[in-house]
């Protein structure tokens, strides 16, 4: 169960830094855009705070084995977004540190046989309980970068991008693919990371992990990725445009997840 404190460990730091980031914005930075179409960064913090609250209630499944929907509906949550979205700078940092507080008291009181017990989200397939702390670091990993405040995908920590850019291919699409390949290169060497390949029809993209990952996800339009073209090698120097990015994610969650925590989790 060793990868359980390094995943509280790692979530804890990732909250502090968003708690610093909704800490410094006026009540004009709430009310502006975010880099999600038709959501201020209002609805982003009202989001974080409402997803707090919902693996709470895949907790609590976890913890008392009685059926607790992570939100009531869809309706539901589009509806607790849009009216927690006009909340003052002042109310929004308030409820999202009431609510993180909450989930981490959750965290830390969950029994340990708890953790292999299946819950599931708004779609299946379901997942074991220890398998949410990934999907908390994956909202408030990426939906900090939406709030455009200053922190941006290379601010990401290397096991967050690296595990994401893992998790990306494990529930990969490869009927709706548009890329065939995707090789990740260190941003310092130029060497080749990680690939991954035999991912469905298109071409090969290659780019440091961060940039792939923003790219992937929809964050960027692609800066720092690249194309080669289909029948040359992925370490020529020919490029050209990069296609739209297949649909992300095309899961919640990999179907094939082992239900006892394991040592680690990459």
């Amino acid at each position: 169960m060793m990868v359980l404190p390094a995943l509280q460990d790692e979530l804890t730091s990732a909250t502090a830094r968003l708690l610093a980031t909704a800490a410094s914005l006026t009540d004009a930075d709430i009310a502006a855009p975010s880099l999600l179409p038709g959501w201020s960064r209002g609805h982003v913090l009202a989001h974080l705070a409402g997803n707090a609250h919902s693996h709470i209630n895949l907790l609590t499944w976890a913890r008392t084995g009685v059926k607790i929907p992570q939100y009531a509906s869809t309706e539901f949550r589009a509806a607790e977004i849009e009216s927690g979205a006009a909340r003052s700078a002042a109310e929004h940092l308030a409820h999202l540190e009431d609510s993180v507080s909450l989930l981490a008291a959750a965290i830390a009181e969950l029994p340990g046989p708890a953790w292999s017990a299946h819950v599931e989200g708004l779609r299946p397939p379901s997942h074991p309980a220890w398998y949410g702390l990934v999907r908390r670091l994956r909202e408030v990993g990426l939906h900090h970068v939406d709030l455009d405040a200053g922190y941006g995908p290379a601010d990401w920590p290397e096991v967050f991008v690296l595990r994401e850019l893992n998790d990306t291919v494990r529930f990969w699409s490869r009927e709706a693919s548009t890329i065939g390949e995707i090789v990740v290169l260190d941003p310092g060497t130029g060497a080749e990371v990680a690939a991954w390949r035999d991912l469905g029809a298109g071409p090969a993209v290659r780019g440091a992990p961060a940039d792939m990952l923003a790219w992937l996800t929809g964050r960027t339009k692609g800066a720092g990725v690249s194309v080669v073209p289909v029948g040359q090698s992925s370490t020529s120097g020919a490029s050209t445009s990069l296609p739209e990015p297949p649909p992300w994610p095309a899961m919640p969650t990999p179907a094939d997840l082992p239900a006892t925590p394991p040592r680690d989790y990459r």
